[in-house]
């Protein structure tokens, strides 16, 4: 009988376990595959990990900005390092909200002047460093270090990239 207990629970903690690695590699697996790979997006490189901060951990990643996309409704945001031609270096922000109106009401919140519209998703803009468009619950944020003629036509590609792997 006490055999046949510990039996029970050891099935039953490798059966947890199992369960629990395969929430955590799924978890991971939808967080990457919204960022291009490697050379996926011409010229583009990935240079890091992807990383993500859940709605409770934003300061951690933009401290200051934090409470204004809480208030509107922020679930996460996953973030990658890249590199252009090495020449210019990016990085992409990608916010999932908990609604297409949260999404709509950062957007709304910043200023527009100077930049480009651009059609991608529901909508977006390009400035000389920086590209943000929205699609669905998605706000994704593309900022270059660097500004040259390249820049623009560099994270509208990569932006395209981005906006292809995105899923509702």
């Amino acid at each position: 009988m006490i055999g046949h207990v510990m039996t029970c629970r050891l099935l039953l903690g490798t059966c947890m376990a199992w369960v629990w690695a395969v929430g955590c590699n799924a978890r991971t697996d939808r967080q990457a595959k919204p960022f291009p790979a490697t050379h996926e997006v011409a010229d583009w490189v990935r240079t890091g990990d992807v990383r993500t901060f859940a709605a409770a951990d934003l300061w951690k990643y933009i401290d200051g900005e934090a409470e204004r996309y809480l208030k509107a409704g922020v679930r996460s945001v996953s973030t990658a390092d890249y590199n252009f031609r090495d020449k210019i270096d990016a990085v992409v922000d990608i916010y999932t909200m908990k609604s297409e109106s949260a999404v709509e009401k950062i957007m709304e919140s910043e200023p527009a002047a100077g930049a480009q519209n651009v059609r991608l998703g529901d909508g977006g803009r390009l400035f000389d460093q920086s590209l943000v468009f929205r699609k669905e619950t998605y706000l994704v944020r593309i900022t270059a270090y660097e500004s040259s003629p390249e820049t623009p036509p560099a994270l509208l590609a990569l932006a395209r990239g981005v906006e292809s792997h995105l899923k509702p």
